[in-house]
């Protein structure tokens, strides 16, 4: 037998049950040396001292049929006092199976300490361990362990817990395993004697819920109370509402919540919460308005959480004006805004093109004690550089700076995107040098937007060089980066760079998507090889992938420039059989038009302008010019063009389409060419309509006060 002294550090084993030996069993038993050699024995789970009269009666359980071990029997420590002594003392760490390596071929304390043990209420000795270590194997997932241990305690006439089932409920949810939840539910009681309350049961439904599993979540609810196994509380009904919402059945959430007073239970902040965020994503906006009336009616505070589901779907619908009173409301109720209010109703204005509404927001939000974030800032930047204000997004960059933020890379490629679009590529050179300089690591987006845009620069070389820095640097380039790259070398005349980038693309395993196949496709038509166009034509239908309309419009023009009319036409033709991402727009419609008209196809040019205003595509200023170029100049004699216009843009009124009406008539008057009275009548009639009066007054009001 090994010797224990007050050196030698050791561990005690408080329980041995026949486990691997990786699994710790924990919160047993601690034994504390004092400086007089003496062992203190100290029981660490207050809660499993429920059921026992006094303390004095647990520790004279414990005395009885005590065993010898060394010179020490479990018991001598009676009569220290609560409080170890101070001194040199020196704890003993927790006990893991395998760490009785060492010790005599006979264990300190083996399983008589549970089969001995006398019973006392529904507690026995032993049972918190075996919860213990319940909790510990559920928190690594070693469910087959669960299994051992509650089968051992069922055969023992253990009670297991109900804090026990909640435990492994959860660590099931982690794994993803719904089934085995909803199994282990069925086997509570049935097999193990729990008959659990309602938290058993929502977390079984929280992990039903979470798991996306709605219809299931619905259905579980249903038969457990049908079969009266629980009486649902507030978190119940507060589940199947969301599960009920997100199955987008709103009317019957709304009436489980009609529901809840008769089961004694009143809807919460979260109740009424989860409502309206279903109705606004159904567009039922005046809906959950109506019930964050009621709310406060009975007596349940929103919070800024309630407020934002609501501002963020009047934004969503466009509304933000009444979004922008929505927030002024919340201060009325004594709701402060927050980040993600002032977000949502920046996102809303930049959506609505209203950026010098959104601005102002930036000191709204400091002087309400809310900080801007790169949330913020990144709206704003994206909503200017979109309206080609990338010098006030540069402004607003530096701004951003001086208050201590730190511009994240959205910021920074939006603002790439931006400046070289608008033809500053020195002052995007600039920025990118500054970014660098700051300490900032480019991630592929950012890379990836500063080469597209030295690439419409006409700076193929200049971008390949950055290709290069942006592989050294870790950053794996993707399908757009490749693209763009492509496209660069394509514009420049090096079709040959374009098709190395293309097999370097191939060696680095970055997968071709559509957009490859277009931009190689396109390139190869503009320098005259259609053959090899052909080819990867064949090869990306046989790939599988659907060309989109640019795909199918680059070959068009590809046969169209070669003289391949008909070919061109029977690639139009299969188009129009497509799905809607592959229909002809107006540019596929302006390449035919030019190649018949060039052709002197006239008559067949009209047909198909009739064929895209019946398919709903309208004519733009390019089409226009193209007949107008016709008819002045391959008619005899020639003819100014002004009736054709005149009977286009009364056939336009004819289909209710009066915006693309009113762009050719203002045409026809930079033309010079007078429209007769009978196209301003039809355009008249058609935007004076009282729909579009009053569509365009509440739009002008909106854009004055709004």
């Amino acid at each position: 037998m090994r010797i224990i002294t007050k050196s030698t550090p050791i561990n005690i084993i408080s329980l041995l049950y026949p486990i691997p030996s990786k699994f710790i069993i924990t919160r047993c038993l601690s034994f504390t040396y004092s400086s007089s050699h003496q062992v203190q024995v100290q029981h660490r789970d207050a809660e499993d001292e429920k059921g026992f009269e006094s303390e004095a009666a647990i520790r004279d359980e414990i005395f009885k049929g005590n065993k010898q071990m060394d010179s020490y029997r479990v018991g001598d420590s009676k009569g220290f006092d609560s409080e170890p002594p101070i001194g040199d003392e020196m704890q003993i760490s927790s006990y893991r199976i395998g760490d009785s390596k060492g010790f005599d071929a006979e264990p300190p304390i083996r399983d008589e300490v549970f089969r001995g043990s006398k019973q006392m209420g529904s507690y026995r000795i032993g049972d918190s361990s075996f919860g213990s270590m319940i909790k510990d194997l559920a928190s690594r997932g070693e469910f087959r362990e669960i299994e051992r241990v509650m089968g051992r305690m069922r055969r023992e006439g253990r009670v297991i817990r109900e804090k026990s089932f909640i435990v492994v409920f959860r660590a099931y949810g982690r794994a993803k395993m719904g089934d085995e939840v909803v199994r282990l539910y069925d086997r509570m009681e049935r097999e193990f004697g729990c008959r659990g309350g309602v938290r058993p049961f929502n977390s079984v439904l929280n992990v039903i819920v979470g798991a996306g599993e709605f219809g299931r979540a619905v259905e579980f609810y249903r038969d457990c109370v049908r079969r009266k196994r629980v009486v649902p509380n507030v978190l119940t009904f507060n589940l199947v509402i969301k599960a009920m919402c997100r199955l987008g059945l709103v009317d019957r959430a709304i009436e489980l919540m009609r529901d809840m007073q008769g089961n004694k239970c009143v809807p919460d902040a979260f109740t009424y919460g989860t409502l309206m965020d279903g109705l606004c994503k159904e567009g039922r906006i005046d809906e959950a308005v109506l019930l964050l009336d009621e709310m406060q009616v009975d007596g349940s505070f929103p919070s800024s959480v309630t407020y934002n589901v609501l501002i963020n779907g009047l934004c969503k619908k466009g509304d933000v004006a009444r979004a922008a009173k929505m927030v002024d409301n919340m201060f009325l109720k004594g709701c402060a805004p927050n980040e993600a209010t002032y977000n949502t109703l920046v996102h809303g204005f930049c959506l609505k093109g209203k950026l010098d509404k959104a601005i102002p927001l930036l000191e709204r939000m400091v002087s309400n004690n809310c900080c801007p974030n790169d949330v913020t800032y990144g709206t704003i930047v994206d909503g200017l550089v979109k309206q080609r204000r990338a010098g006030e997004a540069l402004q607003l960059l530096n701004s951003m700076q001086e208050r201590g933020q730190r511009p994240n890379e959205f910021v920074y490629s939006a603002l790439l995107s931006g400046l070289f679009k608008e033809g500053r590529p020195e002052e995007a050179r600039r920025l990118w040098k500054k970014m660098i300089d700051t300490g900032l690591k480019p991630n592929s987006v950012v890379y990836s937007a500063y080469i597209d845009g030295l690439c419409q620069d006409g700076k193929p070389e200049d971008a390949e060089e950055v290709l290069s820095e942006m592989i050294i640097a870790g950053e794996v380039p993707n399908a757009f980066t490749y693209s763009s790259l492509m496209k660069g070398f394509f514009s420049v005349g090096r079709g040959d760079k374009a098709l190395l980038v293309w097999k370097e693309m191939e060696t680095k395993n970055c997968i071709h998507n559509v957009v490859c196949y277009t931009v190689l496709i396109n390139g190869l038509c503009e320098v005259g090889k259609l053959k090899e166009a052909m080819m990867v034509w064949s090869r990306m239908l046989g790939q599988g992938y659907i060309a989109d309309t640019v795909a199918y419009t680059s070959m068009i023009h590809g046969f169209c420039k070669a003289g391949f009319i008909e070919q061109g036409l029977n690639i139009f033709n299969k188009m129009l059989c497509q799905g809607s991402e592959s229909q002809p727009d107006v540019v596929t419609y302006n390449t035919l038009f030019n190649c018949l008209c060039t052709s002197n196809n006239i008559s067949r040019a009209i047909d198909l302008l009739s064929h895209m205003l019946n398919n709903g595509c309208d004519p733009d200023s390019s089409t226009c010019n193209i007949f107008l170029k016709t008819l002045r100049e391959k008619l005899d004699p020639p003819q100014d063009g002004r009736e054709f216009l005149d009977e286009l843009v009364v056939r336009l009124c004819k289909r209710q389409r009066g915006l693309a009406a009113s762009g050719i008539l203002q045409l026809m008057l930079q033309q010079c060419l007078l429209p007769a009275a009978s196209t301003w009548e039809g355009l008249l009639q058609e935007c004076c309509k009282p729909k579009r009066i009053a569509t365009a007054i509440e739009k002008c009001q909106s854009n004055l006060f709004g």
